[in-house]
């Protein structure tokens, strides 16, 4: 994957607050970016897991970390599936 680097601002005091070295606190940023997309339906979770730099498997098993539905329903898709299961029950 082709990458870019940009540089954000952060306090020292927020690497010590989560007990974390940068890098360590780089990459959870990271992991905790592509949940939240995922999570909002902006991105895949193939797309999800390219970000991260994680197989599909490591992806789902992070969803589960941050305690997220690997199933993502909009309300209109949530509302079209009961409708249909409804009609179904009905004939």
């Amino acid at each position: 994957m082709n990458t870019k680097t940009y540089p954000i601002e952060l306090p020292h005091s927020a690497f010590s607050a989560l007990r974390k070295s940068p890098s360590e606190f780089v990459q959870e940023m990271k992991y905790a970016a592509v949940v939240k997309w995922y999570e909002d339906g902006l991105i895949s979770q193939d797309k999800a897991a390219e970000i991260a730099g994680l197989s599909r498997y490591d992806f789902l098993q992070l969803l589960s970390r941050y305690q997220v539905s690997i199933i993502q329903y909009t309300q209109e898709i949530l509302d079209e599936e009961l409708n249909n299961a409804l009609s179904e029950d009905r004939h």
